[in-house]
């Protein structure tokens, strides 16, 4: 009897170390990766000309870093890292809009103040952030002295708020979007790796279709920041020679599958005034769209050229692919919209929302005729 219950007890301590064993292990896979993010955004802050600063939930400083050569004491005062964030500036101005915006947690855009202590005046930038369960937690930001800040005209309030809530926006979409998102592909990731072998087939499918989705997100993510930085980005205009730029994007397509068949139109000579990276881009989403979307067509022709209509200069993108109901046209520049599902063809459905808001800063507009089986053409103009 004693030893019947002596034997199930060292089982039972066997199974709890080995238990032990595989947790320890699974946070020590989780830890590497943690490791290697936090040194690269250590890294990152090293090389900013812009002091880092964070605060708790009762804007209390908790953390300030100085840019890589500088003296951590020259920042608006040398008090305590316990010190309220307003402490540390001018009492007249801080306690106006910095003290207003915080209590309000509200972005922080460009706003100027003098230091506490001297005559130094510095340029602060701050957005709020949340903790897991979506309460207030605190703010991160940065602080830069005001002759190294770029000057903010003091008629465009409403410029620096949008410009606030952008920056609020694209941390919120990197910051908090990922956070969940890594945990679940770090842990989908480990199953496969150490449970695997003892699924049957439909657990690993399971398995893979979180491994996918959560990547698919991840693409999405990015997708969508590209999106909302298009908003704020200053064009750099000058000439573009979109006949280069389409034979370049359609070198890199072939390169990618060599062996498929392709009949490519490319008309010379079409020359625009615009941003060369922004219309790369339009160039890249419209042909990969063409180059995608006929893929099961056993001999893919693309076309890219330009025709006059209503007195403009039109520029098309045609193919002999899979086509669209035009029932659903307006769909199609929608973020996460999509006409064909994923497992068809691949694709965050942001590509076109982001054509679309490329030509419209330059001063066009874009739209498309299709018909299902038939292929697609997409017109576009240019300011």
């Amino acid at each position: 009897m004693l030893t019947a219950f002596f034997t199930g007890l060292l089982v039972l301590v066997a199974a709890a170390l080995g238990w032990h064993a595989g947790v320890r292990l699974t946070r020590q896979r989780l830890a590497e990766p943690m490791r290697d993010a936090r040194q690269q955004l250590q890294l990152q802050a090293q090389m900013q000309r812009d002091w880092q600063w964070a605060t708790d939930a009762t804007h209390r400083l908790v953390r300030w870093q100085a840019p890589q050569g500088a003296p951590s004491s020259t920042w608006a005062g040398s008090g305590a890292s316990t010190q309220l964030l307003w402490e540390r500036f001018a009492a007249a101005e801080a306690a106006g809009e910095l003290r207003q915006r915080l209590d309000a947690h509200q972005p922080i855009a460009d706003l100027a103040l003098a230091a506490a202590e001297g005559e130094a005046r510095w340029c602060l930038r701050g957005v709020p952030r949340l903790d897991g369960q979506g309460h207030f937690a605190g703010y991160v930001g940065t602080a830069r002295p005001a002759d190294a800040a770029s000057s903010v005209p003091a008629a465009a309030p409403a410029q620096t708020d949008f410009a606030a809530e952008h920056e609020s926006f694209s941390y919120t979409v990197s910051h908090d979007l990922r956070a969940p998102l890594r945990v679940v592909e770090g842990f989908a990731r480990i199953l496969k790796e150490d449970y695997g072998g003892r699924l049957d087939r439909v657990g690993n499918d399971h398995l893979d279709r979180v491994m996918s989705a959560a990547a698919r997100m991840n693409s999405m993510i990015d997708a969508l920041l590209s999106l909302s930085q298009l908003s704020t980005r200053p064009l750099a205009r000058q000439p573009v020679n979109l006949s280069q730029q389409a034979e370049y994007v359609m070198e890199e397509l072939h390169r990618s599958a060599p062996l498929r068949e392709l009949e490519l139109s490319i008309e010379p000579g079409l020359t625009v005034q615009g941003d060369p990276t922004l219309l790369r881009m339009v160039l890249e989403n419209l042909l990969g769209n063409a180059w995608k979307y006929s893929a099961k067509v056993p001999c893919t022709e693309i076309r890219f050229g330009c025709v006059e209509q209503n007195g403009r200069r039109t520029f098309v993108v045609s193919d002999n692919g899979a086509g669209f109901d035009m029932r659903f046209a307006e769909r199609l520049f929608g973020v996460f919209q999509r006409l064909h599902s994923a497992s068809d063809f691949q694709g965050t459905g942001v590509g076109l929302a982001l054509v679309r808001r490329i030509i419209r800063r330059h001063g066009g507009d874009i739209w498309a005729e299709s018909a299902v089986g038939e292929g697609s053409r997409f017109y576009f103009t240019l300011e």
